[in-house]
This record gives structure tokens, C-alpha cells and sequence, in this order.
């Protein structure tokens, strides 16, 4: 099957105090957005140089197929056990049951902004500190028909009624990504799930492949038919979810020499695909060990489950008379 391609690679999320609130799919506004310079324009090139050299998301591997060779082999059969909470004995009150040991370090105050920090540390920091993070493998088509596949470390499921989800797009040298592009002139997508027998295709979907390359023959992914959107759905994923953009943000007053926009786009979810025999009987609960995700990390890292615990939320009510601290707050409480 012939693509054209639309670059794709993972991205990082600027952020920005003031964002610019886009109408709604269909306006005339935002159809006025979506042929708006912001959006497409391409800076010049000595610019787009300039702003290149300080631009260092991608972590040079060194001689990672040596590193590698000398780890353990993946064990594609380890279960995923279930143990107790970390401190089943906890109390109310208690805070962390350590004998103050996590209150001994000081934090270190630092502005993101500071002329002497460089963007790229922000990065590293973000990236490693908010983890794990779920990938978000996102299928998209321009306005000629032209497929891109692209998976995404800044996307969260955000509400289920109704179900929403959102995406971060950061900004970069020259041009904004094409997913970002694509989403602006259809407002489609599919959201993949990204599991553990599928990271290696999905990591060689964000490879700087030639323009007119396609995604779909790099990694060899399978594309699947759609219901209420134009872009294919993963055939392999476990889960897909149909979506179609209700809101963009773009964070027009942080953009610098060189540099596309940032920004952030809410998605609605129009549909659902489960693969059969992954879910309860009412498709209200999909298997663990059968979606066995994965999640990104710091650096080149990706984290993977094999051990989890419950934690049942519990209610006022029936725990004030088990608890002598919780009695007293609720007898302190202020009259309605």
C-alpha cells in the first residue's frame, strides 16, 4: 500500500502561563485558524539553524547495541503479580511512615524561564520527574488524503463522560509537526494503545524518515478501517479510540526566532475498538495482562508492568467511628 508521509517523532511540551483559546471544529473561526500563517508558516532558514544548535531533544545513544547485547533477555512470559500496599498498616494522619527520612533533603527552587537555564533542561527534568507516561500512538490524514502515524510521550486521558483526551505538541525548529498540521485542517485522529510486543514498531515510527516515507511501511504496522473518522486504526493496538478536535491552544507568546508554535489540543472521542478477548463480558474492563502496556520514562527508558497493588477508596462516613483522628475532625467541622 503507497503513503505519503507526514514526519513524525516523539515530542516535548513548551510550556507557557497564556494560552490561546481556538473555537470549535467547523467555526468559521477556526476554519480561519487552519489557514492562518501561525499555523503554517516556516521560519527562515537561518533562523531555524540558530534555533537547531540549542535544540538537543533527541539523547545521542552512544553504542547502544553493545550496551544492550550485555543486558538480560526481555521475558515476554513474566507475569504480572499482585502484592500488598506498600503500608497496609497505614493510619490517618500517619503522612509517609518513614521516621521523617523522605523529609531530610530540601528541595532546590528552580524558574523554568531563567535566562541562564537552557530549554533542554526543562526537558530532562520534565520527562523524568512526571513518570510513567503513557505513550499516545496517534494516526492522522491532511486534507490531501496523506497518511502519518506518530507516537506522543505528552498525552492524557482527561474525563470519561464525555471521554477526552489531550495531546501536547512542543515547539521546535522551522515548521510545526504534521500530526499537529493534520489535526488542524481534518480534526481527526485515532489513539492507539501501545503495548509491550509493539514498541519496537512503534519507536521506529518516530525516526526523521524523507519526506513522501511512510510511517505505516517503516514499522510495518497494519492499518485497520475506521467508523466515524478517516485515519486507520492500529490493527495490532488492543485498543483504539475514534476522535475528533473540540479545542486547540496554541501558546502564541512563547514562540521565539526559529521556533514553531506550541501547543495543546483537546480531543473528543467519537468511538471504540477493543480487540475481543482482551475485555469482561461488557467491555467495561480490558485485561492487564493482555494490554500490557507500556509507559516512557526518563532519557531512552521505558517502563513496563510487572507487579501491582489495590487501594480501595473508602468513605467518610463509615470510617469517622474506626479512626480517633478523623473523629475529631469531623466533630471540628463547621456547621452547614
Amino acid at each position: 500500500m503507497a503513503h505519503k508521509r507526514t514526519i513524525g517523532r516523539f515530542i516535548s511540551q513548551t510550556w507557557n502561563s497564556k494560552p490561546i483559546s481556538i473555537p470549535r471544529i467547523g467555526s468559521p473561526s477556526l476554519n480561519r485558524l487552519r489557514m492562518s500563517s501561525t499555523a503554517t508558516a516556516v521560519a527562515s532558514e537561518a533562523e531555524t539553524a540558530a534555533a537547531q544548535k540549542s535544540y538537543q531533544i533527541v539523547q545521542d545513544a552512544g553504542n547502544f547495541d553493545e550496551i544492550q547485547a550485555k543486558r538480560p533477555d526481555f521475558d515476554h512470559s513474566k507475569p504480572i503479580e499482585v502484592t500488598k500496599s506498600p503500608n497496609p498498616n497505614w493510619e490517618y494522619g500517619q503522612g509517609v511512615p518513614d521516621n521523617g527520612a523522605s523529609l531530610v533533603q530540601k528541595h532546590r527552587e528552580i524558574d523554568p524561564y531563567a535566562s541562564d537555564r537552557p530549554m533542554i533542561n526543562n526537558y530532562r527534568l520534565l520527562i523524568s520527574g512526571i513518570a510513567p507516561r503513557p505513550v499516545g500512538f496517534l494516526s492522522t490524514v491532511n486534507s490531501k488524503g496523506e497518511k502519518n502515524l506518530s507516537p506522543f510521550s505528552y498525552f492524557q486521558v482527561i474525563d470519561h463522560d464525555p471521554p477526552m483526551f489531550i495531546v501536547g505538541f512542543s515547539s521546535r525548529p522551522g515548521r510545526v509537526k504534521d500530526t499537529y498540521r493534520n489535526l488542524r485542517e481534518t480534526g481527526e485522529c485515532v489513539i492507539n494503545t501501545v503495548s509491550e510486543n509493539m514498541i519496537e514498531a512503534v519507536n521506529a515510527s518516530s525516526i526523521d524518515a524523507p519526506y513522501g516515507v511512510s510511517e505505516w511501511d517503516v514499522s510495518g504496522l497494519h492499518e485497520a478501517p475506521s467508523r466515524t473518522v478517516k485515519p486507520s486504526r492500529v490493527a495490532e493496538s488492543v485498543f483504539n479510540i475514534e476522535g475528533k478536535v473540540v479545542d486547540i491552544k496554541e501558546f502564541t507568546d512563547h514562540q521565539r526566532p526559529g521556533m514553531s508554535l506550541a501547543a495543546t489540543v483537546l480531543i473528543k472521542a467519537t468511538r471504540f475498538w477493543v480487540k475481543e478477548g482482551t475485555a469482561n463480558e461488557d467491555y467495561s474492563h480490558i485485561d492487564l495482562e493482555k494490554l500490557r502496556p507500556v509507559g516512557q520514562l526518563g532519557g531512552l527508558s521505558y517502563g513496563r508492568i510487572t507487579s501491582t497493588f489495590e487501594h480501595p477508596r473508602k468513605k467518610w462516613s463509615d470510617e469517622v467511628p474506626k479512626s480517633e483522628i478523623l473523629a475529631k475532625l469531623d466533630a471540628g467541622k463547621p456547621e452547614k
